[in-house]
């Protein structure tokens, strides 16, 4: 006890802005009132002034050590990660985790588990920084395994297991993953918590992930995300623009936007690349749109009609409608296999080899 002390009397002396602070932890630590002296911690460790430096890594070290397995584990975890993203060096950020994992099995509590997957994904956070995809993987689905095992699991858990997961797809461009992994992860995350910066560059990217990612054709849901909306105001706005498009099947929205923006569209290699990936993807929704918008009764569509809309030849509309079945998830594709039912029925004109396509729906 008198260690940690006289490192809370050295810390009030050197930092004396901060001298309120210690004073109050150590006025906890001798009362040994451990709930609230976490409390105070976890406020304590937020603060920006002690982000630089070794700041946290020496509060550890040298305080929170002599009580870290009389307060609660998760917590202990939740401050493990923090203090060890102060390691300037990787390698010596996963030893000081990899030996809190050996308290924490130590301890044989039960619910081990779930600050011990808290501390592991931080654990693959930083090999996939390192560029070690494959040990990245291997924790996560280790992660995976555990989490299915477990009830009750704390958002934070999933949480982070959710983020880690979305970099790993991300780090390895599989977009419809990266965009699934990280609405999970604002599903247990309160949007209100992170920062402006980080809430902005998540929106792009997920934004961008929608629109380039397989078998993505909804995006109501992303549009109704709170998160969404901090590209508005920004540079970046016209993206939430070409997402209301798509949201509409809107093909001569897109292609004005295209023109407009058309600089910053190619400032971004990914949509440069699946230039005609997104094209394709806005084809499809513009034809959903024509159908739907449509009155029960009136879904005998003209070929030329769909063609002029989505601006292709009759044939590409025919591989259109097929890739459009092909493309929908399952749930969609029985109503919208009702409306092609009878796709392709040719009829001879009587002057020479025309013929008069329609999409005729039952």
């Amino acid at each position: 006890m008198g260690g940690a002390l006289q490192y809370l009397e050295e810390q009030r002396n050197a930092r004396p802005e901060l001298a309120e602070w210690y004073d109050a932890m150590a006025d906890l630590y001798q009362k040994k009132l451990w709930h609230q002296l976490t409390l105070k911690l976890d406020q304590f460790v937020s603060l920006s002034i002690v982000q630089a430096g070794d700041c946290l890594i020496q509060l550890y070290h040298n305080f929170i050590t002599d009580f870290e397995m009389k307060i609660n584990l998760l917590k202990l975890a939740h401050f493990a990660v923090i203090v060890s993203r102060q390691y300037s060096e990787r390698e010596a950020a996963i030893s000081y985790l990899e030996g809190v994992i050996d308290k924490l099995h130590a301890t044989r509590e039960l619910r081990i588990e779930e600050p011990i997957l808290y501390v592991k994904m931080q654990i693959a956070a930083f090999n996939l920084e390192e560029g070690n995809q494959k040990e990245c993987k291997k924790l996560l689905e280790d992660g995976k395994s555990t989490l299915d095992s477990m009830t009750d699991i704390d958002p934070s858990v999933h949480a982070s297991f959710y983020w880690v997961s979305s970099q790993y797809h991300k780090s390895r461009q599989e977009f419809a993953e990266f965009y699934k992994n990280v609405l999970l992860y604002l599903a247990y995350t309160s949007v209100e918590s992170l920062s402006e910066s980080f809430k902005l560059d998540l929106a792009f990217d997920l934004s961008l992930s929608a629109l380039l990612g397989d078998n993505i054709y909804n995006f109501g849901e992303l549009l109704a995300h709170p998160v969404i909306n901090c590209l508005l105001g920004t540079k970046v706005e016209w993206l939430y623009y070409i997402l209301q498009a798509f949201n509409t099947g809107n093909l001569a929205l897109y292609q004005e936007l295209c023109c407009v923006h058309g600089a910053s569209l190619n400032a971004q290699p990914a949509f440069v690349v699946n230039q005609k990936k997104l094209l394709e993807k806005m084809n499809i929704l513009c034809l959903m749109e024509i159908i739907f918008s449509r009155p029960a009764e009136d879904r005998t569509i003209p070929l030329s009609i769909i063609a002029e809309r989505t601006r292709l030849s009759i044939e590409d509309v025919e591989y259109l409608l097929m890739k459009s079945l092909s493309a929908l998830h399952p749930s969609s594709r029985e109503s919208f296999n009702t409306l092609i039912r009878e796709l392709g029925v040719l009829t001879r004109s009587s002057e020479g080899s025309s013929y008069r396509r329609h999409y005729r729906s039952g």
